[in-house]
């Protein structure tokens, strides 16, 4: 099995790695960012794409919506420290294989790298119950303009960006406030990113 790790700390990288090595016959080709997985996705094939959610560049839900357009063939697992009914509704939309934690003996994760290779979905069961919860409020264009704003980006920034008119981004923004009931376009960016919306 040819396994792509994406995880951007580089202890917790080689520590899975060298773990993943050790405990069964698979190859892992490491990848430090998710712009770095991003850019190995587009030049080779891989079975399986193990990813931590939060890193510079492309999150590992950006690279698992990006599989999933692509209708690439390889099975996408999310590992992470973080918990979020945002972060797993949203996996479970991009068609993640597997959730869990990060906290997780080694033994759970070759066991559920086998269960997705057969076709069978693996999610903590914790992490199931979360998902179950609040849904996320957010539109696509609402949240690219938040986590824009969250980066400290202004207004006319946000419109060039997206390539909108600054009053449509403004009211993207205005939207986004009110469906998370925040008091400005940075309170909105911190519910939302808390939540894992974002």
């Amino acid at each position: 099995m040819k396994i792509l790790l994406a995880e951007d700390q580089a202890m917790v990288r080689g520590a899975l790695a060298a773990l993943l090595r050790l405990n069964s016959q698979h190859e892992i080709i490491e990848a430090a960012d998710g712009d770095a997985a991003f850019k190995l996705l587009k030049e080779q094939s891989f079975d399986v794409l193990l990813t931590d959610i939060e890193m510079p560049g492309r999150s590992g839900l950006d690279l698992a919506a990006y599989v999933q357009q692509q209708q690439l063939p390889q099975k996408v697992v999310i590992i992470t420290t973080f918990g979020r009914s945002g972060y797993i509704r949203r996996a479970l939309d991009c068609g993640v294989s597997g959730f869990l934690l990060k906290d997780a003996p080694i033994e759970d994760l070759l066991a559920a790298l086998d269960k997705v290779l057969t076709g069978k979905r693996v999610i903590d069961s914790e992490l199931a119950l979360l998902a179950l919860g609040e849904q996320d409020p957010l539109t696509d264009k609402e949240r690219r303009a938040l986590r824009l704003a969250a980066d400290g980006k202004t207004t006319a920034e946000i419109a060039s960006l997206l390539f909108i008119a600054e009053g449509t981004a403004r009211n993207y923004l205005s939207e986004a406030i009110a469906k998370l009931n925040a008091t400005n376009r940075v309170d909105a960016a911190r519910i939302a990113q808390q939540k894992g919306w974002l």
